[in-house]
């Protein structure tokens, strides 16, 4: 019997063992870095369920958006619309917690598959407070200048990574070809190849791409880069009579040659991801435009990343939106987009993937083209190494290096379209050192205004209180001897302009923030009481008025009256860049990216057009060299009056 019980014992002790030693981990080559990125998502969407799959292709807002829900249903991405912050003044901090906190819902499920966040950096990380905030695009526009763009690209990426995001839905790559369109702010230029120059901006985004990278495969540099993301394609710029969302009605030729050349630049550069025009082309949406999405951008063009719908752009593909939100989901996934912006009613988009897939209409082979691009471009930003931000770049977050880096592209983007009565009296530079200067106008001390739309919220705000940055007073002040008295008044009355000996006066105002179709405007008009206050300051005395806008507005009506006359765009925070060259520290360079109008009658109006008979012409600009001037008495020095 004793004999007996040892292979008994020897038995209960090879099982204790089996129980006790822990199994080897399965190996999964997609959590392998060595892996071929190819290998690693062949090996991840072998392994994942029709469920995991379509949860990749959902973004939603971040309102709705919590780690439950993330790991319930495989959610892709998460995005901040417009305005939309963890808190009022949140710190980057606050955000990374935000962010970190979706990511650890994701990387709960089964296969841990991180999702990506995304937010409008389309002027900084422009949603968050103390970010430095740069020029609109039509300002960098009239730079010229790629490497300026690509240097803005690099401080974008480091302040919207300063946040824990790694995707930015930028840049916006339209030609605006009529600037009654509420987003040609937006807009580089009404000229393609300026357009093209400008995509300068995704290398500095997303980092420079190898000169061995295979074209068309999305690149991001490493962790201080973003993905970045060429928008909306195609054709947004040239609706007609520039209303928002509309159709644009040219030839296949024209496409090709106006609104197409920057998509196919942008893909050379490496750009990740690409987003969806609202528009339609020829009255085709091109939300449903499979000819144009998949036929030409993923097959013709060679582009390897994702393609993202818009806000709610499914619902828009449909009148009234979501009237018919299946065929919507069908027609858009069908035409090749990837990642669909929901951003709220996901279980709806969720469950209408599902049932057209289990039903054969649309082949699973759809479904893995789309997470086959999207899981691109997350191994490629590196999310299965590092998914979970930490503060390291806290710092970055409207450093001294980047407001000094806006405040030169305020200077390079403003443009002199008249400097005195005569070429050979000019007003412009201003002397630092004078007895008294008048400044007035809304626009002056706003710095909302001077920031225009998607900045703090969706439509821009007003006052000074909603974020960090330079007014255009305060710059002045910072700027003049400190012996000039500075009188800022608002809307002062011409008695008022008379009586007070002015020396002379600097006059800003311009348009109120908006975005999207909110600024579709038909008539172009600055906002009152501006050209109130242009007839009583620049009636009664010596002015240079400073346009804050989006575009050309209606100037020609005071332009008599008026003795210098600056576009100054929306410079954003840093307003002591349009000082800089007002007061002569740094002469004017910037010329006009798109036409200035003289009557709406005539638009839309582009270089080149048979019936051009522009107030100013596209690549107009007056330069000046800049000057030690100090005082009245002290003559110009070297100013050059010559338009390209």
């Amino acid at each position: 019997m004793a004999r007996s019980r040892v292979p008994i014992l020897i038995m209960g002790v090879v099982l204790w063992c089996c129980l006790t030693t822990p199994a080897k981990a399965e190996y999964m080559k997609y959590k392998d870095p060595k892996q071929p990125i190819p290998v690693r998502i062949q090996d991840l969407l072998d392994r994942m369920t029709l469920e995991e799959k379509i949860g990749q292709m959902v973004q939603i807002e971040r309102e709705v958006a919590s780690a439950e829900v993330m790991k319930e249903y495989f959610i892709g991405s998460v995005l901040s619309g417009g305005g939309s912050v963890p808190a009022p003044q949140a710190s980057a901090e606050t955000w990374i917690n935000m962010v970190n906190d979706f990511q650890r819902g994701s990387l709960s499920t089964r296969l841990g598959i991180p999702m990506i966040y995304g937010i409008d950096s389309v002027h900084g990380n422009n949603n968050v407070y103390k970010a430095t905030i740069f020029p609109h695009n039509i300002g960098l526009g009239a730079s010229r200048d790629p490497e300026l763009v690509k240097k803005i690209g690099a401080a974008t990426a480091l302040e919207t990574r300063a946040t824990g995001i790694p995707y930015a839905f930028a840049p916006c790559i339209a030609v605006c070809r009529d600037p009654r369109w509420g987003r040609c702010y937006e807009s580089y230029s009404e000229d393609p190849q300026i357009v093209q120059d400008m995509t300068d901006i995704i290398p500095g985004l997303q980092g420079g791409i190898p000169t061995d990278s295979p074209k068309g495969v999305p690149f991001v540099a490493g962790k201080n880069n973003v993905v970045a993301c060429s928008k909306h394609y195609v054709g947004d710029g040239g609706t007609t009579k520039g209303i928002d969302e509309n159709n644009t009605v040219i030839d296949w030729q024209g496409l090709l040659s106006i609104h197409m050349p920057a998509y196919y630049t942008s893909i050379m550069k490496g750009v990740s991801t690409v987003m969806i025009s609202y528009s339609s082309w020829n009255e085709i949406k091109m939300h449903t435009n499979r000819e144009l999405i998949t036929g030409f951008l993923k097959n013709t063009l060679g582009f390897t990343g994702f393609v993202i719908s818009d806000w709610e752009g499914l619902d828009r593909i449909t009148y009234p939106p979501h009237a018919n939100y299946s065929y919507s989901i069908q027609a858009g996934i069908h035409a090749g987009i990837d990642m669909v912006m929901v951003p709220y009613n996901y279980k709806e988009f969720i469950d209408g993937l599902t049932f057209h897939v289990k039903n054969n209409v649309i082949p699973m082979s759809r479904i893995d083209d789309a997470v086959r691009r999207i899981l691109r471009v997350k191994f490629v930003v590196g999310l299965f190494e590092n998914p979970l931000a930490d503060n390291s770049l806290v710092d970055q977050l409207g450093s001294q290096e980047h407001r000094e880096l806006a405040r030169e592209a305020v200077r390079k983007s403003l443009v002199l379209l008249k400097n005195g009565q005569s070429l050979n009296q000019p007003l412009l530079p201003l002397p630092k050192k004078t007895s008294k200067i008048l400044v007035a106008g809304s626009h002056a001390d706003d710095l909302g205004y001077q920031c225009g739309g998607w900045t703090m919220e969706w439509q821009g705000f007003n006052g000074n209180n909603r974020t960090i940055g330079t007014t255009i007073l305060a710059a002045i002040k910072n700027t003049v001897d400190p012996s000039t008295n500075v009188v800022y008044k608002e809307n002062p009355n011409a008695e008022f302009v008379k009586s007070n000996n002015f020396s002379y006066a600097i006059v800003v105002v311009g348009e109120h923030p908006y975005a999207e179709t909110d600024g579709d405007s038909m008539n172009l008009t600055i906002a009152d009481p501006g050209p109130t206050t242009i007839r009583n300051v620049c009636g009664a005395m010596k002015c240079v008025v400073i346009i804050i806008s989006g575009r050309p507005v209606v100037i020609e009506p005071y332009l008599a009256s008026i003795d210098a006359l600056v576009a100054a765009w929306l410079p954003g925070t840093e307003g002591q860049g349009v000082a800089d060259v007002v007061f002569g520290d740094y002469g004017f360079t910037g010329k006009l990216p798109r036409t200035w109008f003289k009557t709406v009658d005539q638009l839309p109006m582009n270089v080149g057009d048979p019936h051009y008979d522009p107030l100013y012409p596209f690549g107009f600009g007056i330069t000046t060299e800049p000057t030690t001037r100090q005082s009245d008495d002290n003559p110009f020095l070297s100013i050059s009056s010559y338009f390209n």
